[in-house]
């Protein structure tokens, strides 16, 4: 029978030792670096990709809210008094088809008449009641 020396029995802890080491350090590298850069750098470009997404997306939301959807297609002055009760003034026009045009005539007659206060009504198409669009 052949006597085993002190160095034959470290082969058999040597040989598992190295794989085991080395294997463990392929795991490190791997679980440690490779994956987690490889995540990052595509959660990098990716969170790129969403902000700019919700960004267009909100954009496109407020740009489509202030777009007004149902104007109104006349426009109509009203006087008040000093005591808030509505009145009538003659020679004064009353009707109009455009927003811009009501809004000049009606700072024009505030500056003309400086007791009356007007408001500014359309008839929506929907509603049953005039709205005060701008009071001057």
């Amino acid at each position: 029978m052949k006597k085993l020396n002190v160095f034959d029995n470290f082969r058999f802890i040597l040989i598992p030792g190295i794989a085991i080491v080395s294997f463990s350090q392929f795991l490190v590298v791997l679980f440690g670096q490779t994956i987690p850069n490889t995540f990052l750098s595509f959660f990098k470009e990716a969170s790129f990709a969403i902000i700019l997404a919700v960004a267009f997306i909100f954009a496109i939301t407020w740009f489509w809210r202030t777009i007004p959807h149902n104007r109104p297609k006349n426009y109509s002055i009203i006087s008040f008094d000093v005591f808030g009760q509505e009145s009538r003034i003659d020679g004064l026009r009353t009707e109009f088809k455009t927003h811009d045009v009501a809004w000049n005539f009606m700072k024009q007659y505030k500056k003309s008449h400086p007791l009356y206060s007007f408001a500014l009504v359309s008839d929506p198409p929907k509603s049953d009641k005039k709205t005060i669009l701008k009071y001057l």
